[in-house]
């Protein structure tokens, strides 16, 4: 069977087998914001032939600066589904699941019975993220989890690590103190920047449940954690 046009460039890279692999993968991406979309779009560019795709949330004007999906003309519309379009632009075949709902206790459970190959942790409010990963562990996924890309301006300073290796990160503060309670100290890889926050990058916030603060953020930050996230995975497949 040829390679189509498309991939020819992947397949001169990495051989005609590895791309047979790829093709052949399933990888779950949770979180379609900032960090997600890149991941998800970077998975698909590689010819990942099966990907799950998550996210509840619609987008907003504030997201333009850096989310890949975020223009004036998809202002309203779901993250999901504007990624899963994307997704089949770019390679008609890639076989997609599109799940628009919240992850929590009662979903969670579902979305898992699906045996990937690698997990994706893209989403950027606590509960939900530590049970994904908590959740992916037991079950022996391969996982790689983006840290905290906000307030951060220096993309040399940007590292993949075992999340037992994280530091200056508040947001792998707090996941691995989270994770500790659950007797969980290493096992999966995290994208991760420990270049310090200015604290006038930071404005609280009121009157959102999962949110108590916002952080200032730069376009290409978010991106590059996400392309970071994406060569993790195909590195590790292959």
């Amino acid at each position: 069977m040829n390679t189509p046009d498309w991939q020819n460039r992947t397949e001169l890279l990495i051989g005609s087998d590895a791309l047979k692999k790829l093709e052949s993968a399933h990888v779950f991406v949770a979180g379609l914001g900032g960090v997600g979309a890149y991941t998800a779009e970077m998975l698909c560019r590689a010819g990942i032939g099966n990907i799950t795709i998550s996210d509840s949330d619609i987008i907003l004007p504030s997201n333009r600066n850096r989310q890949l999906i975020a223009l004036i003309s998809t202002e309203g519309k779901e993250k999901v589904r504007l990624m899963a379009e994307r997704l089949h632009e770019i390679n008609p075949l890639v076989r997609l699941t599109v799940i628009s709902t919240f992850l929590n206790e009662e979903t969670i459970d579902k979305v898992l019975e699906t045996p990937f190959d690698y997990v994706a942790d893209a989403i950027d409010t606590l509960h939900p993220k530590t049970l994904l990963i908590s959740k992916s562990l037991a079950k022996s996924y391969p996982l790689v989890s983006s840290m905290g890309s906000g307030g951060k301006f220096d993309p040399e300073k940007v590292c993949i690590s075992d999340i037992s290796e994280s530091y200056n990160c508040r947001l792998a503060y707090f996941i691995r103190k989270r994770l500790h309670k659950k007797n969980i100290r290493t096992g999966f890889k995290v994208v991760f920047s420990p270049e310090p926050i200015s604290k006038k990058a930071t404005r609280i916030i009121t009157g959102e449940s999962n949110k108590k603060s916002t952080v200032g953020t730069i376009s290409y930050m978010p991106a590059v954690f996400g392309c970071y996230m994406a060569s993790v995975i195909i590195r590790d497949l292959l």
